[in-house]
């Protein structure tokens, strides 16, 4: 035998699968699984074909003919910078950034962080329990106090909050607004006038994340000079701070003109930032709410609305009413029993704070009389009505 017969004969693994095999299964791979990875493919061929073969086979002639990529071949995806807008309030990027802002001095907390794109500077921060509607209901109230509305689409341009997609801002099922397609802070936007759009990744709101590195470093530092350690404090130290951030940060707008506009004289802003939502009046005139039965004083009024709509209103700052069309509802609470409720569901940037709340509830001895709810609210005592 030649050596060149030899060396064909050492080149072929006795345990190497055949020519016909792996066009058979490269060929299959290309018809019913060109998007399948190694993995699942190997899977289902062994499943539906009967063929057996080892996943690093497979992976390895997939390579081979184009069908996968390996790891370090991959392209990462290239997210180029683009133009700021042209003038101050035309885009406001907001966000929450969840940080151990006091260090070991006080509570993980969440900052709420609202900063124009066109000057990089801080429109409003606020520090919160945890990243809640109700949190965005205070912060947002409190920007347009200090800086006015939003113009509405100018041009062709969308003027708009640029968020995430977050539940607080995207729609979905469980927090939509009954019948109206959207969160409770689209609701209250929508009530304003004002739009939000979302971005479909975090490198598209690239102004805010930069921001929020640079006040995990910075505003964290100051809050340990000035020896702030809870949430009030760090609220009260913020608008000095952000003077001084704006001062070395911001940049000037390549128009001067600003676009915000007064808020209307006919805006409610009470009734806008509000959790509403609607529940639907008994025949014997109650309605049930957070586990809380309420009674419609009889009247007149309350007794046409059996089996009729109410809206109940659930205000930032503890206040609860029942209005129809508007009108406020006299009521009495008939059920003040609240409890734990073991099956919450809570999202991952709310968890730090439900525990906290489940931990102090432990601590005190009195589970049956709290109740841990989503989105986080401030605590009440439930008393008779108006």
């Amino acid at each position: 035998m030649s050596l060149a017969t030899r060396f064909d004969c050492r080149a072929t693994s006795n345990r190497s699968h055949g020519a016909t095999l792996r066009q058979t299964v490269v060929g299959l791979v290309r018809e019913r699984y060109a998007d399948f990875g190694p993995t699942l493919a190997a899977e289902k061929l062994l499943e539906l074909h009967g063929l057996p073969l080892g996943v690093e086979t497979l992976r390895q002639w997939m390579i081979a003919d184009g069908l996968w990529l390996r790891r370090k071949d991959r392209r990462q995806r290239v997210f180029q910078p683009r133009p700021r807008r042209d003038c101050l309030g035309e885009l406001v990027q907001i966000d929450g950034s969840e940080h151990w802002w006091f260090e070991g001095r006080g509570p993980q907390c969440t900052l709420l962080v609202f900063i124009d794109d066109a000057t990089s500077r801080l429109m409003e921060l606020r520090l919160v329990e945890t990243e809640s509607a109700f949190g965005y209901f205070q912060s947002t109230r409190a920007y347009l106090a200090a800086h006015g509305k939003h113009a509405r689409k100018l041009a062709r341009e969308p003027v708009t909050f640029y968020s995430d997609k977050h539940s607080i801002f995207r729609i979905s099922k469980a927090d939509a607004v009954q019948g109206r397609g959207m969160t409770q802070f689209g609701r209250a936007l929508h009530d304003l006038n004002i739009d939000i759009l979302c971005a479909n990744t975090p490198q598209a709101k690239g102004r805010v994340e930069r921001a929020n590195k640079t006040l995990q470093d910075r505003l964290v530092k100051e809050f340990r000079l000035q020896g702030v350690c809870s949430i009030e404090a760090g609220n009260a130290a913020l608008p000095a701070f952000m003077a001084t951030y704006n001062a070395r940060f911001a940049k000037a707008a390549g128009d001067a003109r600003d676009m915000h506009r007064p808020v209307a004289g006919t805006d409610d802003l009470d009734t806008a930032f509000s959790w509403q939502e609607e529940r639907t009046v008994s025949g014997s005139l109650t309605l049930q709410y957070e586990k809380v039965l309420f009674l419609l004083r009889p009247s007149e009024l309350t007794r046409s609305l059996a089996r009729k709509r109410v809206t109940v209103h659930d205000f930032p700052d503890g206040r609860f009413e029942i209005r129809h069309e508007g009108q406020a509802l006299p009521y009495l609470v008939f059920d003040k029993g609240r409890q734990v409720q073991q099956g919450s569901v809570v999202a991952n940037k709310n968890l730090g704070a439900a525990m906290t709340a489940v931990r102090t509830v432990w601590l005190s001895g009195t589970e049956k009389q709290h109740k841990a709810s989503i989105p986080p609210r401030r605590d009440r005592s439930w008393r008779d009505g108006r």
